[in-house]
């Protein structure tokens, strides 16, 4: 059986943690002077209050390549795949790499140029699949059909953390809140891009629900991620609505992590599908 291990930025609820024994490397987060062990030394719900309250962003770190060996030695005689946050993202991947060299392990690394639940559903098809007694090989060529057709969209409710990371004046940043803008963001090729910015929430959630559809034609086998940075009102409406419009085969909510969920801001979402 092939043992699947993943770094925590994918997002996955403690359920398929559980579920398929998936073990977890912890990413290092930094906030307000302390650090704290993703998942471990902190929840998503605390993380979140501490962020919001703070004039500073927190910096995120991937776990050293001593800690990915660690993980992997502790692994005896089965294939091992592990499954990494985009190399466009985190150096998690790279990390990863030098950590399979260290323990001297036959693992197979593996970048899924995604974020939170784009990430983590590749994570859980592995998983599954791996129950099933497919080989490590035959895994591997499934991620990369699921890779190359994954769809993230990220909805950025507010620009205030882009705006607290420099990424934008605090001048546009005010206009941008004044006109209720919200800015919604793609994840291309292990990359995130900006897709569209839209006026007001409701127009928002309609035109998210809008892209989906013109993404697909056939959802019956898919599963749909959502994760949010404590805005589960919204991630249920888009639960509800995904059901009621697309009758997909699964749709699963969760808090989104601290790598991606600091870009994200308040009220955030990541939503993925493929």
């Amino acid at each position: 059986m092939v043992r699947i291990i993943t770094d925590s930025s994918a997002d996955l609820p403690k359920e398929f943690i559980d579920k398929y024994n998936i073990l977890v490397v912890p990413l290092t987060i930094r906030l307000d002077g302390r650090e704290y062990m993703e998942s471990i030394d902190i929840t998503s719900e605390e993380f979140f209050r501490k962020m919001f309250s703070s004039n500073e962003l927190p910096k995120t770190s991937q776990p050293s390549p001593a800690r990915f060996a660690d993980s992997f030695k502790k692994v005896k005689n089965d294939e091992i795949i592990c499954l990494t946050i985009s190399s466009g993202l985190s150096g998690s991947y790279q990390s990863a790499l030098m950590g399979k060299d260290i323990s001297g392990k036959g693992v197979k690394v593996f970048d899924t140029l995604g974020g939170s639940l784009g990430h983590g559903l590749q994570v859980i098809k592995a998983a599954e699949l791996s129950s099933q007694g497919f080989s490590a090989d035959k895994i591997i060529e499934k991620l990369k059909e699921i890779r190359d057709n994954m769809n993230i969209l990220i909805m950025l409710n507010t620009l205030e953390n882009i705006v607290k990371g420099g990424r934008l004046s605090k001048f546009k940043g005010s206009i941008a809140k004044i006109l209720d803008i919200k800015v919604l963001l793609e994840g291309v090729n292990g990359k995130v891009v900006e897709l569209e910015k839209i006026r007001g929430k409701k127009a928002f959630l309609k035109r998210v629900l809008d892209v989906i559809g013109e993404r697909k034609n056939n959802f019956h086998d898919t599963i749909f991620g959502i994760t949010h940075t404590g805005n589960l009102e919204d991630a249920e409406y888009l639960k509800s609505q995904i059901i009621e419009r697309f009758k997909p085969k699964d749709v699963i909510i969760n808090y989104m992590g601290a790598t991606m969920g600091t870009y994200a801001g308040k009220d955030g979402m990541i939503l993925s599908f493929y």
